[in-house]
Formats: structure tokens, C-alpha cells, sequence
């Protein structure tokens, strides 16, 4: 499309250009109808970038973070917005993430590196996100939704991740589930010509896809056996399938790498970074401290705190924890348990209310914990209790919330939720445990994966999980010589 034509284009929309701007988008090339400066894009980042930083466990690893930088400042100078400043930072969570917020600020799961096998998937996955932000979807989407409203902050859980980060709807919905289709495929176009750019074989793009593919496979037998909702990455492998026609259509036309360029796959730079790569739950993950708000019960010995409603009181009785309002009209309890280590949530609070009736169910997750809520019928009751269980670890929080004689003008099971939906973990006093980490070893001829899964200790699953983190699920071999990943 020329530059003439463009203008155009502005012109003819010119009457929505007094709630909109016209901008020409750096990576498509085409007008974009924004609410949203490139200058207020990247301070809106800034912002959100430092509430996250503020809100979730950053992983500690100066190597492994200026490796990641690094890769990921390689791929986007080589894009179409390198005049812009981007920013590199590993979470640390064990859960396979990656995101990217407006203005050039990236994100990827420690959990995610786990899996990948090479540098050159590493910047697959960078170079994916970075074609996020070049295209400004996270903008063009918002806008879409929007129209020529004004923009409105509203804090949610980044479930992608499982901890909370005080981001906003429009921002933290999109990065975490993702953009659509069409956005999804387009990023993963640019991806993959920012991978020529940078001199990695675009192709690192589909080995990255089988790769998770294979994990999503797992995670949907695990998440069915164990009657829990699975979550996905939003990013290169959720939308399509290894074999997807668009996919490879779009990483074709990338273009291939001149015959005297470098193929960059970089596999021996990829292990040197990531042995001792801490692998499933970091039991040293720290957040920065933050105060706790009004109204937050904090129970130091077990490591948890929970919202009471304005103007309750809370008392820490022997075999529950009681919030009321001084007229006890109403209250919350909370009483802990330990768990079966293969119950749900859902079984657990049927198994504790065996003759009530439970209606409204609903599994829930937040701050990395697993729950399930429920209002409780006892008999022939017409009034029902708000129920929710928590699992902590092996504990379970069994809360309650009961209305003994109801005020007008308050919505009880509101509060209720709103009660069950802030509880959180804190920082336990106990001494932490050792946390497992990823280590490199060469095969030989006598070398299995069932035979590395019956010395290392990773639950149920460890011989899946093995498999998954070295590529050869579900049934591959191990090929003599080569380099496997344990966990110890």
C-alpha cells in the first residue's frame, strides 16, 4: 500500500478521528483507528510493568536473565519497532506463560524454559510476543472492544500464570488468554520473520509448537483425570495444530536464510544457561514485600490471609477462625483440614457436606491456589450458606459463610465471595523446602526413560514430565549420546 493510500484512508475516516487517531501500523502497514499514542502506549507499560514487578516472584538468575535479554533484544532490533526500548523478564512460576504488555515489555515463565530445547526456540518464543507488540494488538483489540469510550482500569487475576498481578482487564485478559486467531497467526508471522532476521532457521517456530503441543496433550488427559479446567498458553501453539496450512503458509512466506548465513539453533548455549533451572514450585520465590490493606487477617504460623468485611471483627478461636459484625448478624468461618493428596476441591467440600445439597458449584483458581465454591442447602432449607474449600499444599480452608438474621441493604453472599475470593498465601515462617532443579546428562545405549523415572521423584506423573521437558513424549526413545534433562 503506498504512502498516498494510505492518507487517504485517514482522510476518508477523518470524522471518527476526533475520538480515534489514525495511525499507520509499523508491521502491517496498514491504518489503524487507536485511541492510544505510541508515547501513551509505552507509558502505559511502564506502569503495569512496574505493578507486576511489585505483584509476582521475579526469578533470580542474573545469567539466565541477561541470556534471555539478550536473545530477546537481538530479535527485536530486528523488527518492525526496534526504535523502541523493549524489556526481558522471567516470571517466577512454574506454568508455561509467556505474555506481552504495551510498549515493549515481555514476559516468560520460568516454567516455559523448562521445555524448550534450544535457543533458537527460546527466541521463537520471544520473537512472538515481540510481533505482538509491533502490531499493536494489545491497542487494536482494546479499541475494537471499546469503541470511543474511555479507557477503564480494573484489576484481574492473570490466571495464565496463577499469581495476581494488578494489571488492568484490557491488558491482562488479552496478554494471559490471548488475542484471537488472527492476531494469534499474524504474531506468529512476524515471529518467524524476525527469526530470518536475526539468522534462526524460521522453522524453530513449528519445532516450539510440537514441543508444547505435546505438553497441551498431556495437560488435557491430567486435567480430565483429575477434574480440573486446563489452562493454556495464549501464545504460538494454542491456535493451531503442528500440521496448520495458515501456520505454515505464513512462516513460508518469512523467507529462508541465505546459503551463507548461519543456521542459529544454539543448543549447547541453551544448556549452559538453563542447568540448575529450577523446576516446578520455587520455594524461594520471593515478591517484594507489600503492605497489607484494611481489613486483611493474616495468619503467619500458616501462612495465608483473607478479607473480612468492613466493620467485622475477627477472632482466632481452637477450632475456627470467626469474622462478624458487632450485632452478629452474620458471620465467616474458616477451618482447616488436611487432603487426600488425589482429591479435588469439588469432592473434597462433598465429601465434608455429605447431607447438603450444593448448587451454583464452581472451580476457581487464584493467587497459584485451587478451589471450588458453592452455595449449601441443609434439608429442606430455602436459605443457603456460601461454601468454599481451598487446598493450600496438603491443608484444605474449609470457609463458611452463614446469615443469621439478615440487614436490609446488604448483599450477604457478596461479601461472602468477596471474602473466599482474597484469600491468598503469605510468606510462611516455616523453614522453606528444597526446591528441584534441571540438570544435563549424555545417554548411553542402556539409557530409558522408564528406568530415569524409577530414581527421580516428580508425583504420579514423573516419567510423563520427563518425556515432556526432553521432547519425547509420548513414546520416543532415547537416542545414545545425546543430552537428557533430569530433575533432582
Amino acid at each position: 500500500m503506498s504512502v498516498n493510500n494510505r492518507i487517504l484512508i485517514c482522510v476518508l475516516l477523518l470524522p471518527m478521528l476526533f475520538v480515534n487517531g489514525c495511525s499507520i501500523n509499523p508491521a502491517t502497514g496498514r491504518p489503524d483507528l487507536v485511541m492510544m499514542s505510541e508515547s501513551a502506549e509505552i507509558a502505559k507499560g511502564k506502569e503495569l510493568h512496574e505493578k507486576i514487578l511489585k505483584s509476582m516472584p521475579i526469578y533470580q538468575d542474573e545469567a539466565l536473565a541477561k541470556y534471555v535479554n539478550d536473545i530477546g533484544q537481538k530479535v527485536a532490533k530486528n523488527s518492525h519497532r526496534p526504535d523502541i526500548d523493549y524489556f526481558f523478564t522471567i516470571i517466577d512460576a512454574p506454568d508455561i506463560n509467556a505474555f506481552a504488555l504495551p510498549g515493549g515489555y515481555i514476559y516468560i515463565n520460568r516454567g516455559l524454559l523448562a521445555y524448550l530445547d534450544s535457543e533458537a526456540q527460546l527466541a521463537a518464543v520471544l520473537a512472538h510476543e515481540v510481533g505482538h507488540i509491533t502490531a499493536r494488538h494489545v491497542i487494536r483489540q482494546d479499541t475494537a472492544k471499546k469503541g470511543a469510550s474511555a479507557l477503564t482500569i480494573t484489576s484481574v487475576l492473570t490466571t495464565g500464570s496463577g499469581i495476581v498481578g494488578d494489571v488492568t482487564n484490557m491488558w491482562g485478559d488479552a496478554a494471559i488468554k490471548g488475542y484471537g486467531r488472527d492476531m494469534e497467526l499474524e504474531a506468529d508471522g512476524f515471529g518467524a520473520e524476525y527469526l530470518v532476521n536475526s539468522g534462526y532457521d524460521p522453522h524453530a517456530m513449528v519445532e516450539t509448537i510440537g514441543v508444547l503441543k505435546d505438553h497441551e496433550k498431556f495437560s488435557r488427559y491430567r486435567a480430565k483425570t483429575e477434574g480440573k479446567k486446563i489452562k493454556s498458553y495464549h501464545g504460538v501453539f494454542s491456535t493451531h495444530p503442528r500440521n496448520d496450512l495458515r501456520l505454515k503458509e505464513v512462516i513460508a512466506k518469512a523467507g529462508t536464510l541465505p546459503d551463507n548465513q548461519i543456521n542459529l539453533t544454539n543448543k549447547a548455549q541453551y544448556r549452559e544457561h538453563t542447568e540448575g533451572l529450577v523446576f516446578g514450585i520455587n520455594y524461594n520465590a520471593k515478591v517484594k514485600e507489600r503492605p497489607l490493606e484494611k481489613g486483611r487477617y493474616l495468619h503467619k504460623k500458616l501462612g495465608f490471609s483473607f478479607l473480612y468485611p468492613e466493620g467485622w471483627e475477627v477472632h482466632n478461636m481452637r477450632q475456627a477462625i470467626i469474622a462478624k459484625p458487632k450485632d452478629k448478624s452474620a458471620e465467616i468461618s474458616l477451618m482447616v483440614a488436611r487432603v487426600k493428596s488425589k482429591q479435588s476441591p469439588s469432592s473434597y467440600l462433598r465429601s465434608v457436606l455429605p447431607d447438603q445439597k450444593l448448587t451454583h458449584s464452581e472451580n476457581f483458581k487464584q493467587f497459584g491456589l485451587i478451589g471450588h465454591t458453592a452455595i449449601a442447602y441443609k434439608g429442606d432449607s430455602k436459605v443457603g450458606n456460601r461454601v468454599a474449600v481451598i487446598f493450600q499444599g496438603s491443608r484444605a480452608y474449609l470457609l463458611a459463610g452463614t446469615v443469621m438474621e439478615a440487614q436490609e441493604g446488604i448483599d450477604y453472599d457478596k461479601l461472602f465471595l468477596k471474602s473466599i475470593r482474597s484469600f491468598r498465601p503469605e510468606r510462611s515462617q516455616a523453614k522453606p523446602r528444597k526446591s528441584k532443579t534441571i540438570h544435563y546428562v549424555k545417554a548411553n545405549d542402556k539409557t530409558t526413560m522408564e528406568g530415569l523415572a524409577k530414581h527421580i521423584k516428580l508425583g504420579v506423573y514423573t516419567e510423563q514430565h520427563l518425556r515432556l521437558i526432553n521432547g519425547l513424549y509420548p513414546r520416543k526413545k532415547i537416542s545414545a549420546g545425546e543430552w537428557i534433562k533430569i530433575v533432582k
